[in-house]
């Protein structure tokens, strides 16, 4: 039973990739609708200004549409997309590189209405004033700390810990041996504490 519950998803995709295939438009923008949000915080987390966000992931959408008959279903679709998103994302940045004002600033995409997305921060009743901003000084330590890792450690780390991505499915959006992907996320998780646990050695009657 375990089993085909997880099949599910991925058969649905692929019964959507067939029908887009055969000429259905209806289902690829099920496939639009289903990854939107994810696709955009994954480009949102690499490209650090957000008014770009929107336009690498629909430039994302459509090249997948155009490559659609390429997909050969030997990795689930979400990872065939999102390695498409990620190197629509990389063109981009190396676009800005080459433009004298290509700089941008850092914002997060807007979460918003998207159930999905993991909520950094929900108080319970037994907390004070003091332990929510002592946990708020936390999480923007933890974002700083995210934001001064190499692109390919933040990239691999979020993947896993946001997206919750396999590390196969991770190797495959990033192209890169598995041992590569458990290296990054190991140093990038080993950056982060470094700059969080001395913070937490400082709170007292703080459970972590």
């Amino acid at each position: 039973m375990t089993q085909d519950i997880k099949a599910q998803p991925s058969d649905a995709d692929a019964s959507l990739v067939e029908r887009s295939l055969a000429g259905d438009a209806s289902a690829f923008e099920l496939l639009v609708l289903k990854y939107q949000r994810r696709i955009q915080r994954l480009i949102g987390r690499m490209v650090r200004n957000s008014d770009s966000v929107q336009d690498i992931a629909q430039e994302t959408f459509i090249r997948a549409y155009r490559a659609l008959h390429q997909f050969r279903g030997e990795s689930q679709f979400y990872t065939w997309l999102y390695r498409i998103a990620v190197n629509t994302a990389r063109k981009h940045l190396a676009d800005l590189r080459r433009t004298p004002a290509g700089y941008e600033t850092f914002s997060t995409p807007d979460a918003g209405d998207d159930e999905t997305y993991p909520q950094e921060y929900e108080p319970i009743n037994e907390e004070t004033p003091e332990s929510l901003l002592a946990a708020q000084e936390v999480v923007a330590v933890v974002q700083a700390a995210m934001d001064e890792l190499p692109a390919e450690l933040r990239q691999a780390v979020s993947l896993r810990e946001i997206d919750g991505l396999s590390y196969e499915e991770i190797a495959a959006v990033m192209d890169c041996p598995i041992g590569t992907v458990r290296s990054r996320i190991f140093r990038a998780r080993e950056a982060i504490s470094a700059r969080v646990k001395p913070m937490l050695d400082h709170q007292t009657g703080k459970r972590w």
